[in-house]
């Protein structure tokens, strides 16, 4: 079991497995992309076995798949097959922008990992081109609907920018009403390869809560668990729930059960704070189990309180691109 030096205990690993990306989002990184991390610098599948492995041994149990976009890996599916076999691992979820996932829909569902998390900022085409540069709204809608259609357990995250989606939020709850489908909407981050820069914002979770309940004022808050990131809500009359995740207000840190590993090795104990270790070479090396243990508990024994705390000590922190540390 992996406790950390404030008493929470860790069984829950964000893995990314790419940094790269389909889409060009313009709140994660500039239009003409990031320098992207050679292939040599990534992890192979199977060191995100081993790694995985690993770190299940030491109490991890719920693993998500992130990237950039993971389905940009065209061997992420070698992976999976592994991943739903791996005993201890009992909650396996990919976050993707659905841009890419319908030709594996049917081996997901067949190998039991049904959590999908889709990233959605707009149901309005023109803006979701907008922001993410991209004509694809068409393949992600018709791929969420297919997912959730199917029985999948899907979660659509919307990031909330200020002068871009606003108008969307009332409408993709609208659309969505009908459908058993969690829509969870999110501070916006500065974490977007110095594209832009905040230190504050106007729409934090209360200011989209106020919003929500001026057309939806039948709202009843339901119970969540103490680690979950998310305020969940339910609208009368709605099959799904929505959620807010104060993720720029980080009113969540007290609970944090979290770890991250970046698709080059970082291991990154707070969305907040730079990598404290690297696993890629050591995997690479001699005796590489033992020392990949004694990183993480290292890792694991230095985490910052809150994400305050672990921004305070790191300076252009913000300047990173969240394709390039895990979503």
């Amino acid at each position: 079991m992996l406790i950390d030096n404030h008493n929470r205990r860790i069984n829950y690993l964000r893995l990314a497995v790419t940094d790269r990306c389909n889409l060009r989002c313009n709140y994660c990184m500039p239009s003409e992309g990031i320098d992207f991390a050679k292939k040599d610098k990534l992890f192979t599948i199977d060191e995100l076995t081993a790694v995985s492995r690993i770190l299940v041994e030491q109490g991890i149990d719920k693993l998500r798949i992130t990237g950039g976009e993971p389905f940009v890996r065209k061997d992420l599916m070698v992976l999976l097959r592994r991943l739903s076999k791996m005993e201890g691992l009992k909650d396996i979820s990919i976050t993707t922008n659905a841009t890419l996932i319908g030709p594996h829909i049917d081996e997901l569902k067949q190998i039991g990992i049904t959590n999908v998390n889709v990233s959605l900022d707009a149901i309005d085409k023109a803006t979701f081109e907008r922001i993410t540069r991209r004509d694809q709204y068409d393949t992600v809608y018709g791929n969420l609907i297919r997912l959730i259609s199917e029985g999948f357990n899907v979660r659509i995250n919307f990031i909330v920018l200020e002068d871009q989606n606003i108008q969307d939020i009332l409408p993709i709850l609208e659309v969505m009403k009908n459908y058993d489908v969690s829509v969870r909407f999110l501070e916006e981050m500065p974490f977007n390869g110095g594209s832009k820069k905040f230190n504050t914002i106007n729409w934090n979770y209360k200011r989209i809560l106020e919003h929500i309940t001026s057309k939806y004022p039948d709202v009843q808050e339901i119970p969540s668990p103490k680690t979950s990131t998310s305020i969940n809500y339910k609208i009368k009359g709605h099959r799904g729930t929505f959620g807010l995740i104060p993720s720029f207000s980080r009113t969540f840190c007290g609970s944090c059960n979290r770890l991250r590993i970046s698709a080059t090795g970082d291991v990154i104990t707070c969305l907040y704070a730079k990598p404290c270790a690297n696993l890629r070479d050591i995997l690479r090396g001699e005796n590489m189990e033992e020392r990949v243990k004694q990183q993480i508990l290292k890792a694991v024994g230095n985490r910052a309180a809150t994400g305050f705390e672990a921004q305070a000590k790191y300076a252009k922190v913000f300047e990173n691109s969240m394709t390039s540390i895990g979503g």
